[in-house]
């Protein structure tokens, strides 16, 4: 495997153990004491430790902050913050799944913010309400090939007030250096693989239907969709495979890169319930994708086929398409319904059809929602009706 560095859509150090060069990005980016956000159930990690002794050996202080949760919540930042504070960090190193990237990135951004987190929701300019001068610098380092938060301009965090996920958004949130290495996603179990690369997958598939003139975005997306059709039952069935890692973490990477052009109501169906159930994001976008695509077939049939055409699949046709999806989440043992991972006494319909509602995914939805649509969705979901 050829270590390869691109600059799109920031610096990105790619390949095979490029985890050692983490130091000369710290160097690169001037970050003399770096704080390493991560959750608690990889800081006990090798990889975690072997960065930070790495860090060490090379004369860079780094201190370590691990209370990130699997959606993680405003008072991770707030909490983070105050230690980065403390400590007298300088910069940010988030390395993890999309979790600990979301907070890291959050970190970094509230550092030199007066006001609330609230306050930068992805709502109209509001990003333009921050100190840009005082973002502290990010590196990210994902472990995981799923939100390909590394690449994104946003973070996901939930405000436990409102029982929401919000979308706080600043162009600087893009990490400054990313490294994407396969090695560091070798030990993923294979339910967690499945997942993360149906969460990669979702990315590009919204992305790729999204309404809206934006050809860059669709060509990622596309080539993104290819890579993860080619890798992701590789790696789920055989996790060892470094070129199938490393695909699948470019592919999460594409998908981030793609999704400025939009997401849908995946994305506006799982937030919710993420929030509200704590189910994890990939299965919940797994569940789904298919009463989705079945939802707006005639608004994307003619971009599925395109698919359909690039992957050279045998059944060039939508139902083609919606089959592949199914007959993959059979195989990664995905549930069907979302009455496996949500009881009917914890689902309240009427609360999630309207936070899905208000969701910003919802405007990128290639048909038009109302909440009656959202209603009919969750209805489908959890019955399992597909139709």
């Amino acid at each position: 495997m050829i270590n390869n560095n691109w600059n799109y859509p920031t610096t990105m150090w790619v390949g095979k153990n490029r985890i050692k060069d983490l130091s000369e990005a710290c160097k690169n980016l001037n970050i003399k004491k770096p704080l390493l956000v991560t959750d608690s159930g990889l800081s006990a990690k090798k990889i975690i430790h072997n960065a930070l002794k790495d860090l060490n050996n090379k004369k860079i202080k780094c201190e370590m902050f691990s209370n990130v949760v699997g959606n993680p919540t405003g008072s991770n930042v707030i909490e983070g913050v105050d230690f980065f504070k403390k400590n007298k960090c300088d910069g940010v190193i988030a390395m993890g799944g999309g979790s600990a990237l979301d907070v890291g990135k959050a970190i970094a951004f509230m550092i030199g913010q007066n006001l609330p987190l609230w306050e930068f929701e992805d709502i109209g300019e509001n990003w333009k309400k921050a100190n840009e001068k005082k973002i502290s610098p990010i590196i990210a380092v994902p472990t995981t090939a799923g939100t390909g938060s590394e690449t994104g301009r946003a973070s996901v965090i939930l405000n436990e007030k409102t029982g929401t996920k919000k979308i706080i958004f600043h162009p600087k949130f893009l990490p400054s250096i990313v490294i994407l290495d396969p090695i560091l996603t070798i030990d993923l179990p294979p339910n967690i693989t499945a997942a993360t690369g149906m969460d990669a997958l979702a990315h590009n598939l919204e992305a790729y239907c999204a309404p809206g003139f934006h050809p860059m975005a669709d060509g990622i997306a596309l080539e993104g969709i290819k890579l993860i059709y080619e890798n992701l039952v590789k790696v789920v069935d055989n996790g060892s495979d470094i070129e199938a890692r490393m695909n699948m973490l470019t592919a999460a990477s594409m998908g981030s890169t793609a999704f400025q052009k939009g997401l849908g109501a995946i994305h506006s169906l799982s937030h919710p319930v993420n929030a509200m159930n704590n189910i994890h994001h990939g299965l919940s976008n797994a569940i789904f994708m298919p009463y989705v695509l079945n939802f707006n077939k005639n608004f994307i049939q003619k971009k599925i086929l395109k698919i359909c055409d690039y992957l050279k699949f045998d059944d060039r046709s939508f139902n083609g398409f919606l089959e592949w999806v199914l007959e993959l989440r059979q195989r990664f043992n995905i549930p069907h319904k979302l009455s496996e991972v949500i009881s009917y006494k914890d689902f309240n319909i009427e609360i999630l059809s309207k936070m899905a509602l208000e969701d910003p995914s919802t405007q990128g939805n290639p048909k038009k929602l109302s909440i009656e649509d959202l209603k009919t969705l969750y209805k489908n979901s959890m019955e399992g009706i597909l139709s």
